[in-house]
């Protein structure tokens, strides 16, 4: 009996050292995918939110693990941070059912599928896209 008791306390106690860990690991992807993003943001102004975008091509779409989806527009870059940023993994793939053409709009449908096994892993919310333009000092 007391050895039972060891074992259910050791593994009792593996299991919160591995809980523990993934906390965070989360906490540090979201940092990291924050400090990628904030690098990619530098000596940009931040202006008016938007609820749709156009986009010319899903190749300049960069999903931030943790953080946000990003879209290159050039001289632009918007920026969409979803309801749940811990869902986004740029292991998985987007798949967009857009509803206004070429544009991208937080009213679209956005799944994220494992890149390998090709099964659907979750549902993106998005909020506005911000749009990042060089200030014009910078220019």
């Amino acid at each position: 009996m007391r050895k039972t008791l060891t074992a259910i306390a050791a593994l009792g106690a593996a299991t919160g050292l591995l809980v523990s860990g993934t906390v965070a690991n989360a906490g540090t992807r979201a940092e990291k995918g924050e400090a990628r993003l904030q690098k990619m943001l530098e000596g940009r102004v931040a202006g008016e939110p938007q609820s749709c975008i156009t986009t010319l091509g899903s190749d300049r779409l960069q999903v931030i693990d943790g953080t946000a989806i990003v879209y290159d527009g050039g001289k632009t870059i918007y920026v969409a941070r979803p309801t749940s940023p811990g869902q986004l993994s740029s292991s998985d793939v987007l798949v967009i059912e857009r509803h206004n053409g070429m544009q991208l709009c937080t009213t679209d449908i956005i799944k994220t599928m494992d890149r390998s096994a090709g099964f659907m892993t979750g549902v993106v919310f998005l909020d506005k896209f911000v749009p990042y333009t060089k200030s014009d000092m910078d220019k």
